[in-house]
Formats: structure tokens, C-alpha cells, sequence
């Protein structure tokens, strides 16, 4: 099945493969939203950065995930604190609480048309359990100032149209973009300001050369000061180690016909454990996405979870075919927490963002920039030595054997009588 947003993006920017050799301050390997927004920043700072993409920008999961433009770091600050210490856990705690703000200023500033909506962010719940979990969540946003409220049972209801959830609370500063259509756009702007990008270059190898080091492609090598690898999900062996630090997951989507549902509906996801979310598009076609099989989608018989969740969020259009599919890969860290790695001397890399890949990952870019540059920043996890995950050759059993326990725990949720209200 065709994916919507390869179907409904501008075209990307043209570009051609890295050929013979070249030189740059910082060289950077992927052009997802990590990699675009931090040679971005560093375009924008002067410094002489080239990004190397093995297919094209947002090829990877900034070009497959649900375009929904979600703030927030993972913990409240108290938690962010309580691991980081206060004042990196109070920094990482503000950059993601701004994260969307930044990303729809960014969008705004370089005129990127990405469809971009500002209509909000829903978290729902479909049990007691799920709107006890979410009360801690909202008083901490209201703590912070933001612009949130709950969200009643019946608000819901005629917010979205369906009467599956029992309630939940809304951030009015959420939203959506088209995701391929972002990445695309984050393309043109570093290459506007001064960036050079590649593409298809796919970087095999990474080797110190003197001071420098040496970024090898098929038909060519960069020679650069300062390294940082973006490739998150789709590590490969680029360098030997960086794949086992996480665990990348399938999500599929589904897409509607067009004119099913509000297009200024807000974005919606959910606090189940294997996590269900969906949107509008900018023609009303209804996104539903959701945890996917561990390999690629072959067909339209992969898509049955997602299809389950569209019969029983909108019953209405439960035997309506749906007009799009696809899926594209997370990276996941075992504690759901971002990283940051210096594989040697002036290589970094950044990945695990868990699911909140559109702002976090654009807000993380000038910082990374700065680490870059060499200066100091808070606002970024701590710079740590390569830790693989036990076992990694088993992280399809990993995989299956926590989507199996999520589930048994979602049901056991359900099972519980919600109370009266």
C-alpha cells in the first residue's frame, strides 16, 4: 500500500551523491530531523556542515511516523531532576515542555509548507486506570503554566466523535504537520543557509585520518573535524556497536478516504502501554496508527491491528477499506530515555527518541550544534560511552515478548468495571 504522506508531500529538494573527496567542519550522517535541524543550526552559526543520506531526507521514520507535534520530555520535572540532577533535568524538562513552540516557530521563520496545524494535542483514556495515570500529568503542565485542560467524557465524545474513551486532558499549543513534507522542508532550509547535503550517499565507514576523520560512501569520502551520527532506527554498522543500544519497533498507519473527519480535529493519542494514535489530515482523512508486526508491511492484511482500532473508535467505517498503508521503524531505548554517545573523539551520536520524534528532535538541534561547535550545553542528555542492551541479537524476542506483556496489562485495565460518573 502507498503511504499518504509520499503521496500528498512537495517534492524534496535535488540533490546528488557525494563523488571524490570533500572536506567540512562537521560532517553529519542522516537527514531525518536530528540531522536536518542541527545542520541547520549550524548553517545558520557559520560553521561549514555536510550531511550524508543514504536514500533522501525524511526517507526513514521522519517521513513515516504520525506528523503529530507533541511537547513534553518523557518524566515531569521532578523525574527529569531526580535522574539528571537539577540542573540538566530542569533544562531537558524545559526543552522538551517547548519543544513544539520551537518547531512551529522554526516552521514559521523559514516559511516551510508542511501543512502545519496548531490545533492541539489530546491525551485519552479508556480506563480508570489510564485517567489516574494522566491526572499527575495534567497538574504538572498546569504547574508549568501551559496551556491545558481536562477533558471530560462527553468533551470528548463530541470533540472527536466517538464515545470510545472516558476522558482525558488537552494541550492547546500541540499539533500536526505533514511529517515527509517537514523533513523536506527542514532539507531546503539548511541548504538555504549554507549546508551541503548528499543524498543518495550512504556512509560505510567511519576512520580516523590524522586530527580528522574520513566518512567513506560508494563513490567518495568526506573528511571532517567533528562527526555526528543521526541515523536512529536504521543505525546499521556504520559504527560497530551503535544498532545494539536500542531496539528498533514497527509502528503502522492507516489513512481514510478524505472529508471522514474534521480536518482541524485535534491530534490524539492514548496512555495504553502499546500505544494507539490518530489524526486528521489536511483533507480530513482520518490517521490511525499503532504498534506494527516486527518487519516492514507486505500488504494489506499487516495492517489488522490498525484496522481493529479504526472499527472500534468510528464503528461507521469498520468495513470501509483504508485508502493508504505503510510503516516505519522507532528506535527504542529500554528505559524510553534519549541518548547521546561519544563513539571517540569529536563522533557523536544521538538516538533513542521514543515515539516523539518531530519536536524533540528539532529541538535538540541547536543543541546539538553546540556540542558540535565545542561549547557546553544542559539541555541534552549526558554524553556516555556506547552501552549495548544485553543480548541485543534477541531483539525481536525483546520485542515480541514486551508487546505480549503490554497487551496482557492493557486488557487487565479494561477488564476492571470503570466506575459510574
Amino acid at each position: 500500500m502507498t503511504p499518504l504522506w509520499d503521496a500528498t508531500a512537495p517534492a524534496g529538494p535535488a540533490l546528488a551523491p557525494l563523488r571524490g573527496s570533500a572536506e567540512a567542519e562537521v560532517a553529519i550522517i542522516g537527514a531525518g530531523y536530528s540531522g536536518l535541524s542541527t545542520a541547520l543550526a549550524l548553517a545558520e552559526r557559520g560553521v561549514a556542515v555536510t550531511v550524508l543520506e543514504a536514500v533522501a531526507p525524511g526517507a526513514g521514520a521522519s517521513g513515516r511516523n504520525g506528523g503529530q507535534v507533541i511537547p513534553g520530555f518523557k518524566h515531569d520535572v521532578a523525574d527529569a531532576v531526580a535522574l539528571y540532577g537539577p540542573e540538566r533535568g530542569a533544562a531537558l524538562y524545559a526543552l522538551g515542555a517547548a519543544a513544539a513552540e520551537t518547531t512551529f516557530a522554526l516552521i514559521a521563520r523559514h516559511g516551510i509548507a508542511c501543512d502545519a496545524s496548531r490545533s492541539g494535542w489530546a491525551q485519552l483514556g479508556d480506563t480508570d486506570a489510564a485517567l489516574a495515570l494522566m491526572a499527575p500529568r495534567l497538574a504538572a503542565w498546569q504547574r508549568a503554566g501551559a496551556p491545558v485542560r481536562a477533558l471530560s467524557r462527553e468533551e470528548a465524545s463530541a470533540m472527536f466523535g466517538t464515545p470510545a474513551y472516558l476522558g482525558g486532558w488537552l494541550h492547546a499549543g500541540a499539533g500536526s504537520v505533514q511529517p515527509l513534507a517537514y523533513a523536506r522542508g527542514l532539507a531546503r532550509a539548511a541548504l538555504a543557509a549554507g549546508a551541503t547535503l548528499h543524498a543518495p550517499s550512504r556512509a560505510t565507514a567511519i576512520r580516523r585520518e590524522g586530527q580528522d576523520w574520513r566518512i567513506t560512501t560508494a563513490d567518495g569520502h568526506l573528511r571532517a573535524r567533528r562527526v555526528l551520527v543521526a541515523t536512529n532506527a536504521l543505525a546499521g554498522d556504520v559504527w560497530p556497536g551503535l544498532a545494539d543500544t536500542m531496539i528498533p519497533v514497527w509502528s503502522f498507519q492507516i489513512a481514510t478516504r478524505a472529508g471522514v473527519v474534521p480536518a482541524d480535529m485535534p491530534v490524539v493519542s492514548d496512555t495504553r502501554r502499546v500505544l494507539r494514535y490518530f489524526r486528521a489530515d489536511r483533507d480530513g482523512r482520518l490517521v490511525v496508527g499503532g504498534k506494527g508486526r516486527l518487519r516492514a508491511p507486505r500488504g494489506p492484511g499487516d495492517f489488522g491491528t490498525q484496522r481493529h482500532m479504526l472499527a472500534r473508535l468510528y464503528p461507521h467505517l469498520a468495513e470501509a477499506p483504508p485508502d493508504y498503508g505503510w510503516g516505519g521503524q522507532v528506535a527504542i531505548t529500554l528505559d524510553r530515555l534519549p541518548r547521546l554517545f561519544a563513539l571517540d573523539d569529536g563522533v557523536f551520536a544521538t538516538i533513542g527518541c521514543n515515539g516523539k520524534g518531530i519536536a524533540w528532535c528539532t529541538a535538540l538541534g541547536p543543541e546539538l550544534a553546540t556540542l558540535l561547535m565545542g561549547g557546553e550545553t544542559l539541555a541534552l542528555p549526558p554524553v556516555e560511552k556506547l552501552r549495548p542492551i544485553p543480548l541485543h541479537r534477541l531483539k525481536s524476542l525483546y520485542a515480541a515478548a514486551g508487546s505480549v506483556w503490554f497487551r496482557l496489562r492493557d486488557r487487565l485495565d479494561r477488564a476492571t468495571p470503570a466506575r459510574p460518573r
